[in-house]
C-alpha cells in the first residue's frame, strides 16, 4: 500500500542531472519520511552531495520533479526554491563556518538574512542554539581558527538550526573527526532529531554513522538509488556495489558476531 503524500518531507522523481556529457544522477526518484534520519550512502564522486545540492538549488536539473514539505520547488534561484530555503537548515562538509566572523556571528548570520531582530534578541537566539549543540555562550566570542574540529562542526550545526528548520541537510557530517567526536557528535544528530521533530537527510561515508544514527538508508550507484530501508535491508541487498560497501572488510562492525 502505497503511503499518503504528506507523510514524506522530500519527494524526488525521476531527477536528472549532469554535467556537459557527463550524466550524474540518470532519472533518480527517492522519497524521505518526515521525522526521519536517512543516510544517503555512494562511491566517491558518485553524485550524492550533487543530489543533496540539487534538492537545495545550488545545482541546476535537466528533467525531474522535486518536492519539499509540500511544495514543488523549481530551478536554481527560482522563488518556490528561494521560499522553501526558510524550511531548511544545512550543514556543509567541513563545516564551511565565516573565517573573519565570530562563532556567535557565524550562527546569526541566517537571522540577519531573513529577519529583523534587535541585537540583544540576536544574541539570545545564537547563544540558545550553541547551547543546544553542547556549546557554552562563552565559546560565541572565539573565532573559527580557534575552534576544533568536533567544535567547528556543532557550530555549524547551531547555525543550520538558528531557523528553526524542519530539515536539516548533513553533508558528511563526522568527516574528519576521530572516532570519539564522530560517536558524540551522531548521539547529539539523534538527540535533536527527538527533540526537535526534524527530519534530517545525511550524506556519510560513515559505517558507524550509518548503523547507529540512520532510520533508513539510501545507496546510490549508477546515478539512481538501488536500495534503501532499514540497515538490514541494505545488508540483504544483491546490488554489487552495495554488497562490496557493506560486506568489505571496514564494514565487519555491522555484521552480527558469533556466539
Amino acid at each position: 500500500m502505497a503511503e499518503p503524500a504528506d507523510q514524506f518531507a522530500i519527494r524526488v522523481s525521476d531527477l536528472v542531472v549532469g554535467f556537459g556529457r557527463q550524466t550524474v544522477l540518470d532519472h533518480l526518484s527517492l522519497d524521505v519520511r518526515k521525522g526521519e534520519i536517512l543516510g544517503l550512502v555512494g562511491a566517491s564522486g558518485g553524485g550524492k552531495s550533487v543530489l543533496m545540492r540539487t534538492i537545495i538549488g545550488l545545482i541546476p536539473r535537466r528533467s525531474g520533479r522535486i518536492e519539499v514539505m509540500g511544495v514543488e520547488i523549481g530551478q536554481t534561484h527560482d522563488h518556490k526554491t528561494q521560499t522553501a530555503a526558510g524550511r531548511w537548515g544545512i550543514l556543509f562538509q567541513q563545516g564551511a563556518l565565516f573565517s573573519s566572523l565570530t562563532v556567535r556571528q557565524n550562527v546569526q548570520f541566517p537571522l540577519r538574512e531573513s529577519l529583523e531582530l534587535s541585537e540583544t534578541l540576536m544574541d539570545e537566539v545564537a547563544n540558545a542554539k550553541l547551547e543546544m549543540v553542547g556549546l557554552s555562550p562563552e565559546d560565541g566570542d572565539k573565532f573559527p581558527s580557534q575552534l576544533s574540529g568536533g567544535m567547528t562542526k556543532r557550530v555549524a550545526l547551531a547555525r543550520a538550526l538558528a531557523l528553526d528548520p524542519a530539515i536539516v541537510f548533513l553533508d558528511e557530517p563526522t568527516s574528519g573527526l576521530d572516532p570519539i567526536a564522530a560517536g558524540d557528535f551522531d548521539s547529539l544528530i539523534k538527540t535533536l532529531q527527538k527533540t526537535l521533530g526534524l527530519t534530517v537527510f545525511m550524506v556519510t561515508h560513515d559505517l558507524a554513522s550509518l548503523n547507529t544514527v540512520c532510520d533508513r538508508v539510501a545507496a546510490l550507484a549508477d546515478g539512481k538509488i538501488v536500495a534503501i530501508g532499514p540497515m538490514s535491508a541494505l545488508l540483504r541487498s544483491e546490488h554489487p556495489w552495495v554488497r562490496a560497501y557493506f560486506h568489505g572488510k571496514r564494514s565487519q562492525m555491522l555484521q552480527p558476531k558469533a556466539s
